[in-house]
């Protein structure tokens, strides 16, 4: 297994079925991959869409299902825990991010850790977003805030977009929206972080699950506990001990 797609969703009926055949029509036959759906406690039928194209023949898709809403972190942990392939990519499931830069945005990070083992992701960043006003707006604040405190140079953390080691990921703390602060605490832990521009599209069906109030001020606080975890990490470089005998 090559690659690990790891898709959050909550009561995404309406846009399953057109994300996972397009997600099929781009990979098919050019990498050997798993599409794994975690469905945070939808009350709609996101599930039933999502068994039923199970029922279909579509090989590569695993679901998995939590007893309750947990929120994206949970749900993107879920998938990454249980992934089988070591590289993730990892996406939105309302259809904003294009599958057509799955390959890119993996082949980026592939391309990278070759040269440089210390890369471990690579971020989206939507340049051109098709996003409501208060929604870049809420974004731009926040990118700003998080920008001048932790010193990430990631320009978009919040693009669902990224590819990942699954090791590097499951190596960082994990809290509540966590998935906002990767390239961070990637970096926090001794890696780094590549930028790859990817597209933005309209949400078509569905409702957005995010505004100011769990957007901008939630991720504020949380900012200030990834500082702090920021701040007191200490990546020491060992040396191996000489053990050979003097003559």
């Amino acid at each position: 297994m090559q690659l690990s797609i790891v898709i959050p969703v909550h009561n995404e009926q309406e846009n399953i079925r057109s994300l996972v055949n397009e997600i099929k029509s781009h990979l098919e036959d050019k990498i050997e991959y798993e599409l794994i759906y975690v469905d945070d406690g939808s009350n709609d039928n996101t599930f039933s869409e999502l068994t039923a194209l199970q029922t279909e023949g579509y090989a590569q898709l695993r679901v998995l299902r939590h007893n309750g809403c947990f929120g994206q972190s949970a749900s993107v942990l879920t998938g990454i825990r249980n992934a089988r392939a070591d590289w993730i990519v990892t996406l939105d499931g309302d259809g904003q991010n294009d599958p057509v830069d799955i390959l890119p945005i993996y082949q980026a990070l592939l391309d990278a850790n070759k040269h440089d083992p210390r890369y471990q992701c690579a971020a989206g960043y939507r340049k051109k977003r098709n996003d409501s006003t208060s929604k870049r707006w809420s974004s731009l604040i926040a990118n700003n805030i998080r920008a001048r405190l932790l010193h990430d140079d990631t320009p978009d953390t919040g693009c669902g977009l990224k590819a990942m080691q699954r090791s590097a990921f499951l190596a960082l703390p994990f809290f509540d929206h966590v998935h906002r602060f990767i390239p961070a605490l990637i970096k926090r832990n001794g890696g780094e972080v590549i930028i790859v521009e990817v597209n933005h599209r309209h949400r078509t069906a569905g409702t957005s699950k995010y505004g100011i109030a769990n957007r901008l001020w939630v991720g504020i606080v949380d900012l200030i506990g990834v500082k702090w975890l920021c701040a007191r990490k200490k990546n020491p470089v060992c040396y191996a001990e000489n053990t050979e005998k003097q003559e």
